[in-house]
């Protein structure tokens, strides 16, 4: 099975290079907005990737100079996603207009950007600049020790962002265990895809993938300390201001849900998945002492994915959440000393996993019973 990590590194970027991504930044944008320009000019809107590719790249490398291609073929992808969403939410009765790309940001591979143990090496508009990465003070415990540096995980790429002067890359990284076949469900209708939702990780799969909720986390530790300090203040400029952090948190949250609805519904692609299943999000807050900000991101996100995945005829459904964190999804034994805080180890049988994968597992069998 697969674990993701996304891990937020802040980069150290002296005034040339900052230029440079800057320049990069508004060409990567230019790009995207180009072939969405494109996938609406015509009687239907066009979603396939290799079509817009044919159409739009050579155009796109003359009119920006030679644009490195991995960057173009990155803001190809993202403006094909943004354009499939449109047409799913227009399928579902949703009203939808044309996307605009305005929030600072480069999506890089391992094409277009190499991971070094200190510092990153990133393409621009003019050749490759490298930064530093500025770390915490502790050593380990942190989740740069932990996936990013980790001899277990991978890196499969990255977003740079720009935000109030702050350059941060957001490190996908990835990690490959032994599946769990225990954990497979099928109905007559085919593959469950079962997703858990929690604190410490926003989602988890049956397939064995996790979305932490690191990053999360941290953005909103970050934007309530600016709007405290701003509230201090208590200026006209200051309540302006307050306004715009919400607006830039708000933008921030819904670009990393739709990012992480979008890696759901094509895990449940890839695994040939008919249906996929939440855990109902009834009283959410209360079984998992989450806060209203992540009541209000497990909800986009399930909403997300419900418009997103009707799109390829698969079905989004709510299953009841109890006892799922205390209950063997092997052998079916409660208990509530089965689970002790991120591990599940079950007293009866002696089946070990993550208790949230042990969850979702729990979930997808539930459904799969109930459809059969």
């Amino acid at each position: 099975m697969e674990v993701r990590r996304t891990v937020p590194v802040a980069l150290d970027v002296d005034s040339d290079a900052a230029a440079l991504l800057e320049d990069t930044v508004e060409t990567f944008l230019w790009s995207a907005q180009y072939v969405v320009d494109h996938a609406f000019d015509g009687e239907y809107v066009t979603t396939s990737k290799t079509q817009l590719d044919d159409e739009t790249y050579d155009d796109v490398r003359e009119a920006t100079d030679g644009f490195n291609g991995g960057l173009v073929q990155a803001a190809r992808n993202k403006a094909a996603e943004a354009c499939k969403s449109v047409v799913a939410r227009w399928q579902n009765g949703k009203k939808a207009s044309k996307p605009t790309f305005t929030s600072p940001h480069v999506v890089y591979d391992h094409r277009t950007a190499t991971f070094y143990d200190d510092h990153v090496s990133l393409a621009t508009t003019e050749g490759r600049i490298e930064a530093e990465y500025v770390l915490p003070d502790e050593e380990s415990n942190t989740p740069h020790s932990e996936y990013l540096f980790s001899d277990e995980y991978e890196t499969t790429g990255a977003e740079l962002h720009y935000r109030d002067g702050d350059w941060m890359l957001h490190v996908h990284c990835k990690m490959n265990e032994e599946p769990d076949t225990s954990a497979q469900a099928t109905t007559e209708n085919g593959t469950v895809l079962g997703v858990d939702l929690g604190v410490n990780n926003l989602a988890v799969a049956s397939t064995g993938t996790f979305w932490t909720g690191d990053e999360f986390d941290h953005w909103r530790r970050e934007y309530e300390k600016r709007r405290g300090d701003l509230q201090q203040c208590g200026t006209r400029w200051a309540h302006e201001n307050i306004q715009s952090v919400g607006r830039k948190e708000d933008g921030r949250f819904t670009l990393m849900l739709h990012r992480i609805s979008n890696e759901l519904v094509a895990e449940a692609r890839e695994s040939g998945c008919s249906v996929i299943a939440f855990e109902d999000l009834t009283d959410i807050r209360e079984r998992t002492g989450a806060s209203w900000g992540h009541k209000w991101a497990f909800d986009r996100l399930y909403e997300y994915v419900e418009y997103k995945a009707e799109e390829y005829g698969i079905v989004v459904a709510q299953v009841p959440p109890e006892n799922t964190s205390r209950r063997c999804s092997h052998c079916g034994f409660t208990d509530s000393d089965n689970r002790d805080g991120e591990t599940f180890e079950c007293l009866d049988c002696g089946y070990e996993n993550h208790a949230d994968y042990n969850a979702v597992a729990r979930n997808r069998r539930f459904l799969a019973a109930r459809q059969t």
